[in-house]
């Protein structure tokens, strides 16, 4: 083998160590920074649209981000939307909607993305997913501007990569339960 023959041997031998190791050194820092969630910087108030909520349990249905800010919506004369949005974009949607008197968690559901083949609850007021649920109020929350409905409490993640049955569940029971003791309820 010539000089240069040798000489070009040990660059391409050189070339592809040094390939290897920039590779190796990227899949490590991929692995590392891909094992912790995005940082969650934002604080969740204690109250949201007028319901007052456990901070952490909303916290754990929302993504990552710098900024949190809410929105208060009134599609219509029965419903009442709370929208959070992490750094600009939707995230979170914690509704009431009336329903017809006679309607049932799993019924209602069926109107709202991500809950087919929900979990139903033992006592069937509350079907969830790992995205949403919907949640029935007990018999005693009845308003003159709704005699013959039912309230019910909705949870709906975004598009955002959340999918977690039991942070879902926990804050839709814990929703439900907020807004029986809230206005909305008397």
């Amino acid at each position: 083998m010539s000089v240069r023959g040798s000489l070009q041997r040990h660059r391409f031998v050189g070339a592809v160590v040094s390939l290897s190791a920039a590779v190796a050194l990227a899949s490590t820092l991929a692995g590392c920074s891909g094992d912790e969630p995005p940082k969650k910087a934002y604080t969740v108030p204690t109250s949201l649209c007028g319901i007052t909520m456990d901070p952490a349990l909303v916290k754990a249905a929302l993504p990552g981000g710098d900024s949190l800010t809410t929105a208060t919506q009134k599609p219509n004369g029965g419903t009442v939307r709370c929208n959070l949005s992490v750094d600009g974009k939707e995230a979170l949607s914690l509704a009431q909607a009336w329903w017809g008197d006679g309607d049932n968690a799993a019924g209602v559901a069926q109107g709202y993305s991500h809950t087919n083949d929900g979990v139903l609850s033992d006592d069937l007021r509350f079907v969830h997913t790992g995205r949403a649920g919907v949640g029935k109020t007990d018999s005693a929350c009845k308003v003159s501007e709704h005699p013959e409905q039912d309230l019910y409490a909705v949870v709906e993640t975004r598009d955002t990569g959340v999918d977690d049955p039991d942070a879902i569940e926990k804050l839709l029971v814990a929703f439900t339960k907020a807004v029986e003791g809230s206005a909305a309820c008397k």
